[in-house]
């Protein structure tokens, strides 16, 4: 076998000493800068030593713009895009009536159940295009994998596997391990330093399809909200297709089934408010009495069959889904 020359170790002190003077001292990373940066950490040529240093640091600094896209365009070049047929003919993607939706799931569900898989598949069945990606487990709480698992759908460990997903309209689920390895290595280095870093940001926003897709965002502190804005109204991220952003529900990126959020639309370097937050809800749904796996997955199957057990607010978010991506589709085909 022919030996593999050990990747060229990267230099990362004169970084570390911008990012590494404290929340107010730090000063931000070029876009160039932060793209050759994030990409040396992908591919393990940074330092242990270095590499926490980054990751802390950039924890306590937090990102900007131009640091939050040279991190993801470094990320969304680690990993192989996903076309939606098998045989990735660019005209696949006209058999289509809706773009993909992009759905991360990396949080789960700590006291409400996950009813992420709800709106998967209620896109789903409607053929829509719909990618989950996140984590399998996640201790305390209770992950879409987990409750995927519990409804007999199959966990994609490949591409290929979405695709079939895809043509059958059930939504694809694939853990990040298998969808962008290099960055769930990034991610896991919460269990050795014990905090969130720049990863699970970028997780949550990521691309992953050829063609411009429909991602739902969420964030959790209102300066991300500020960020995650600014960078999506960029052009580049206007390029890749349009975004819903809200805050999380408990994290996950589907509408809060007791009281919605508000959601807006960044698209083609804009912003619109498709869903004003509700102060008080209308009514309190019949929700799954236990948080857990096997009890969220039971309910779910209930409510796929009878419509009047789906919240509002759900209800609402895959109408507004399902207007925007068709328009996207129709759009990207009338460019082409």
């Amino acid at each position: 076998m022919k030996n593999i020359p050990p990747a060229e170790p990267f230099p990362a002190a004169r970084f570390i000493k911008e990012i590494g003077r404290g929340k107010d001292g730090a000063r931000s990373l070029s876009r160039n800068d932060a793209h050759d940066l994030y990409a040396a950490m992908l591919d393990g040529r940074v330092s242990d030593l270095e590499l926490g240093g980054i990751l802390l640091a950039m924890r306590i600094k937090g990102e900007s713009v131009e640091e939050i896209a040279g991190f993801l365009e470094a990320a969304e070049a680690s990993f192989t895009q996903i076309a939606l047929a098998a045989d990735a003919d660019a005209n696949a993607a006209s058999a289509w009536q809706y773009a993909p939706v992009v759905i991360p799931s990396y949080n789960g569900a700590r006291h409400m159940a996950n009813l992420t898989p709800l709106l998967a598949m209620l896109l789903a069945r409607e053929g829509v295009p719909v990618l989950l990606h996140g984590v399998l487990t996640d201790p305390g709480r209770v992950t879409s994998a987990e409750v995927f698992q519990a409804l007999g759908q199959p966990i994609c460990s490949s591409i290929e596997r979405a695709q079939q997903c895809f043509a059958k309209h059930l939504p694809a689920f694939m853990p990040v391990d298998a969808l962008a390895p290099k960055m769930a290595r990034l991610l896991a280095m919460r269990r050795i330093l014990g905090v969130r870093n720049s990863t699970h940001t970028l997780v949550k926003i990521m691309q992953p399809f050829v063609i411009p897709a429909l991602r739902l965002s969420s964030y959790t502190h209102p300066e991300y909200l500020t960020m995650l804005t600014a960078y999506f109204t960029t052009t580049a991220a206007a390029e890749r297709g349009d975004v819903f952003l809200m805050r999380g529900t408990e994290g996950e990126t589907v509408a809060n089934a007791r009281k919605a959020q508000k959601i807006d639309w960044l698209h083609g370097g804009t912003q619109t408010t498709l869903v004003e937050k509700q102060n008080i809800a209308d009514e309190i749904p019949a929700l799954p009495e236990q948080r857990d796996a096997a009890t969220t997955a039971s309910w779910i199957q209930q409510a796929l069959v009878r419509k009047e057990m789906i919240p509002k607010p759900i209800a609402e978010q895959v109408e507004q889904c399902l207007r925007v991506s068709q328009a996207l589709h129709m759009q990207y085909n009338e460019s082409r």
